[in-house]
């Protein structure tokens, strides 16, 4: 994995072309670590935790917290996935919008209820734990708009016509961020002796621009306790260049960013999304430890009427790629040149119910 400094990457005149190609271009893993991040493990020591507490909150707690009008994509969701026609156990995720509460205009939330929905916080159950997420959230976006300059430098460097600071003007500007806090269930044993490398989630690319992740942490989901990953194999997964499946540790001092099909539709198929998933964890023969796992992903994206448009110049083949077989193609998704992100995102989320029914 490619590793920046905080220092490198808040230094818009730092030329980290090189490092960029590494990781995003061909033969990269799709992911970019970055250390050192003013307050990020304090941050995170804050958050993640409260998973566990959140997650086993009384039913009818849980319950008020659920936003069915934005489909589940504010507050907590617990079996509202669906893995074909099977409701997702595996994991429970509580959304928010790091950045505001109420994010657009009243017209824009009545028009994107599922981009735009306002926050719904535990207040009463975990006084704490909306400041936590905010700060947490808020510090991962400023980390992905100090990176997306860097991003831009090197897309203006490599494509004709690129447009000047296209990604970083739409991160620094956007409202559209989505904090998921995800509580990874103890799974069954059936599905741990499958071996299966997608058993806690499954193959996917990231749809959208840029999606930092906060690294994880694995609990004793009795207790809350945090414990040692008892599993190697088990956590994120990656495909890489060649085709394999390798798997990626974050460090646990970084803070890592994941590249989306929109940004490798924009910068005209220069820079990859790779797919990836997360394994279940085994627990070590004879603890009697139920084994959960605890994640931050942060998804950094643009307002839906944003057009996902390839650099003048630039053929379809270019920026689709041989794509992998793992995921729905992104030639079928992405249906023309200039198609807004929003309807990107709803035909992608078609096609990967249909990928995955199959």
């Amino acid at each position: 994995m490619v590793v920046l400094s905080f220092a490198e990457v808040s230094d818009p005149s730092v030329d980290l072309s090189s490092k960029i190609s590494r990781a995003y271009g061909p033969g990269g893993l799709g992911v970019i670590a970055i250390r050192g991040i003013p307050g990020f493990g304090d941050a995170k020591d804050a958050l993640l935790p409260q998973a566990h507490a959140l997650a086993h909150l009384p039913g009818e707690e849980l319950a008020k917290l659920e936003d069915a009008p934005s489909l589940w994509n504010a507050g907590w969701s617990h079996g509202k996935e669906k893995l074909g026609d099977k409701p997702d156990f595996a994991k429970g995720s509580f959304y928010f919008n790091p950045l505001t509460d109420c994010p657009g205009t009243k017209e824009e939330r009545e028009e994107f209820p599922v981009s735009y929905p306002c926050n719904i916080w535990p207040t009463e159950a975990m006084p704490d734990f909306e400041k936590s997420a905010k700060s947490l959230g808020c510090l991962m976006h400023e980390q992905v708009v100090a990176l997306s300059r860097h991003i831009d430098k090197y897309a203006k460097e490599q494509v004709p016509n690129y447009p000047d600071l296209l990604i970083s003007k739409a991160m620094e500007t956007t409202e559209k961020a989505k904090g998921r806090l995800l509580y990874y269930f103890p799974l069954p044993d059936d599905v741990l002796a499958s071996g299966a490398a997608d058993s806690w989630i499954g193959w996917h690319n990231d749809s959208g621009f840029l999606t930092a992740l906060a690294g994880d942490m694995y609990v004793n989901d009795e207790t809350g306790e945090q414990i040692e990953n008892p599993d190697p194999n088990a956590g994120l997964y990656v495909v890489d260049r060649e085709g394999e499946s390798v798997k990626v540790d974050i460090p646990a001092d970084c803070m890592a960013v994941q590249l989306g099909e929109c940004c490798q539709i924009v910068t005209g198929g220069l820079l990859n999304a790779t797919p990836h998933c997360v394994r279940g964890a085994v627990p070590k023969e004879g603890s009697g430890v139920k084994v959960s796992r605890i994640s931050h992903p942060c998804f950094i994206d643009t307002a839906p009427h944003f057009p996902l448009r390839a650099p003048a110049g630039v053929t379809r083949e270019q920026v689709c790629g041989g794509g992998d077989s793992k995921v729905p193609p992104l030639e079928t998704r992405w249906l023309e040149d200039g198609q807004t992100f929003g309807d990107f995102l709803k035909t992608t989320f078609e096609q990967y119910y249909a990928h995955t029914k199959k």
